[in-house]
Parts: structure tokens; sequence; C-alpha cells
């Protein structure tokens, strides 16, 4: 009980509650459309605005990119609702906006290279038992790890 205090010093709680709505929005889109809620696509989705690239005009990106963009902004004020209703209060941080956008980039970059994110391989792959998920998802975890021990190992 004391490594669960140790690794989550603020509770439980808010992790469980937001991995079941993140869940079941997951699920319910899925279910109600057919549709897979990974948010590399919305990335794509975007740049199909802005880049006349082949790659970002085909039809699996151009079609649903008013989908994609509506699913994006739920989530966004998702967190807002949440952030209301929670107390908490607005998250800070020291980092500039110019290193954000730029860390925001690089993330969705990896993720189209990567053929999906950590979210679309993690939530829908491996809940639809895809195989290729699985390993992307087991590749993701291992650098984390592997990342988070050589830099604790330096400090």
């Amino acid at each position: 009980m004391e490594l669960i205090d140790t690794l989550f010093p603020l509770g439980l709680a808010h992790y469980i509650t937001g991995g079941l709505l993140i869940g079941l929005g997951v699920s319910l889109l899925f279910v109600l459309t057919g549709l897979v809620g990974g948010m590399s696509s919305v990335y794509s989705a975007v740049w199909s605005f802005f880049s006349k690239a082949s790659f970002f005009q085909q039809e699996k990106h151009f079609k649903t990119r008013q989908w994609r963009l509506v699913y994006a902004a739920g989530l966004i004020l998702g967190a807002f609702i949440w952030l209301s209703f929670s107390g908490s209060g607005m998250v800070v941080t020291s980092v500039s906006w110019e290193r954000l956008a730029l860390g925001g980039f690089i993330a969705g970059f990896g993720a189209r290279l990567g053929n999906g994110c950590t979210s679309g391989h993690g939530i829908c792959g491996v809940a639809s038992l895809s195989l290729p998920s699985v390993l992307a998802v087991l590749v993701f975890l291992s650098a984390a790890i592997i990342t988070a021990q050589l830099i604790a190992s330096l400090g």
C-alpha cells in the first residue's frame, strides 16, 4: 500500500475515473458509429487543411477530418468540464508555449511515423486484439521505461 501512496500521491480515484471515461467514450464512438478514435489521425486530418502533400490529401484523411475535429474538440471540452467540476483548478506549467508547440509537433509527427500513437494503439488497438497494436504498446512502454531509467541514472 505504501508503494501505491508513493507512486500516486494524489490518490487513484481520478486516474480510475479518467480511464473509465476514456474507455466509455472510445467504446461509444465505435459502437454507435463504427469509427476508431485514435488521436494521431486527428493530426493528419488537421494537416489535410494546410498541406497539399499527397499523404495528407488521401481520402482517409480528407474525408474524415470533420468528425475527427469534432472528436478532438470534445476531448478539449471534456477537460474543461472536468476542471470545472473537479475543483482541482487549472494545471500550470513553466514550459514556454514555443517548447510545448514544438513538443506537440514532434509527438504528432512521431505518431504518424509510427502509424499511430500510444492512445490509439493502447486503447483502441489492444481492445480490438490487434497484434500490431499490442507489439507497438510493448515497444512504446519499453522505450519509455528505458528512457526514464537512463534519465534517472544521470540525475
